[in-house]
């Protein structure tokens, strides 16, 4: 039998002796859940490991530009790019990891090129399911069996007009394994995070063939986070009124918004959070992606520990003419409507974490007004003279670890 009891501290950030507890036995460290996007937490995470061996991270699986885009034209998957990007972020880089597979995974095909250079890396690639490619004989055994065993399964699967320029190769063998697997993600991630010694969990917050679509509020609608987010498109001159998931098709249409919910396992990860973190990056396509499938918005509300908001100190492509409370504002209208039923401001976000001295904080830093939203604001210096007008991501992972 188990009694709860409810207590409440006072917090000093950063908190130097427990980050040194921290630091002594990372494998014991506390577990930190992040929501986000696979780019925007690298340096955080590569930081992160230091401290904690147990972070979680729930990823986006919307990507639809670049080299994702052509895979899950080719084979109706979710993105696996980010999930990439996260894994490869918290793997041991040190020599008691596997520094060798992260090379390869890190290991991207060159963009540019004509049609011969395609047939030069077609023949790259069947030089690393033989197991003749450089980068490959650096991977010892059996690692390096299962992974040309997934390339090969990729290989023999890629369709015949596949352009493998701009392709990296981690993706490659993601979707391999994922092939080889019956269409299922989790367990390559589980068998390439222990390949890979990678310090945390890093889990697709849904594992479904999905697109972002966006309404804006000139009447005209998006679909495809690459063109929401502006880095393949125009950038957005008209604010986001409605982020949304669908069916959607090569021409960019929706064919059918869709409404999806988490699995079991995921809701277990997230319930198992000792703080929970939305954190800085692409605002709708890194963060509220991950909080529009059904169930996530219940699942933190259930989840009694810290649920603490870092907004981006600088300017956001997607965050047009929004401010800091506006973001708050709608970061708590999403986790609402995930949670399908009414719920306290405090049981979904608890801090607001900013740097008004240090941060620029595009469309304005009103406390007063975020403090009317039913939530703390916090203000510490997140930005150092060699991050500005950015997050400093040591002073952040200090900062959250020392409310655990």
């Amino acid at each position: 039998m188990t009694t709860q009891v409810r207590l409440t501290r006072t917090f000093n950030l950063p908190d130097r002796l427990r980050l040194a507890r921290y630091q002594r036995t990372p494998e014991l460290g506390p577990r930190l859940s992040f929501f986000s996007g696979g780019s925007a937490l690298g340096p955080l995470s590569r930081r992160l490991i230091s401290y904690t061996h147990n972070s979680i991270h729930l990823i986006t699986p919307f990507d639809s530009g670049g080299s994702s885009a052509k895979l899950r034209r080719a084979f109706d998957m979710l993105a696996v790019g980010d999930l990439r990007n996260r894994l490869m972020a918290l793997a041991d880089q040190s020599v008691t990891g596997n520094p060798a597979i992260t090379r390869l995974f890190a290991l991207r095909f060159p963009k540019n090129g004509a049609s011969a250079q395609s047939q030069a890396l077609r023949a790259r690639l069947a030089d690393m399911v033989d197991g003749k490619d450089e980068l490959i004989r650096a991977v010892p055994d059996p690692m390096r069996k299962i992974i040309r065993n997934h390339l090969g399964f990729f290989a023999e699967r890629m369709p015949a007009d596949f352009d493998l320029r701009g392709a990296s190769l981690g993706n490659l063998v993601l979707t391999g394994g994922y092939l080889n697997n019956n269409r299922h993600i989790d367990p390559v991630v589980f068998l390439f995070s222990k390949l890979a010694e990678v310090r945390g969990v890093v889990r697709p917050v849904i594992n479904k063939h999905l697109h972002l679509a966006a309404d804006l509020a000139d009447g005209s609608s998006l679909v495809g986070q690459h063109l929401i987010t502006g880095r393949e498109a125009p950038p957005l001159t008209s604010p986001v009124t409605r982020l949304f998931l669908c069916h959607g098709d090569e021409k960019g249409n929706c064919r059918r918004e869709v409404e999806v919910s988490i699995r079991d396992k995921i809701s277990a990860l997230i319930q198992q959070a000792e703080l929970i973190c939305y954190p800085m990056g692409s605002f709708y396509t890194s963060l509220i992606a991950n909080l529009l499938p059904k169930g996530v918005g219940r699942c933190v509300a259930e989840t009694d520990c810290p649920k603490v908001y870092v907004p981006n100190s600088a300017a956001d492509l997607e965050q047009v003419g929004m401010s800091v409370a506006d973001c708050v504002a709608r970061l708590l209208e999403y986790l609402g409507k995930s949670s399908g039923r009414e719920e306290p401001a405090q049981r979904l976000l608890n801090l607001v974490l900013v740097d008004s001295a240090g941060g620029a904080y595009p469309g304005g830093l009103d406390m007063a007004a975020i403090t009317r939203l039913g939530v703390q604001v916090v203000d510490l210096p997140l930005v150092s003279e060699a991050s500005q007008p950015y997050i400093d991501e040591e002073r952040l992972v200090e900062a959250l670890l020392s409310l655990v």
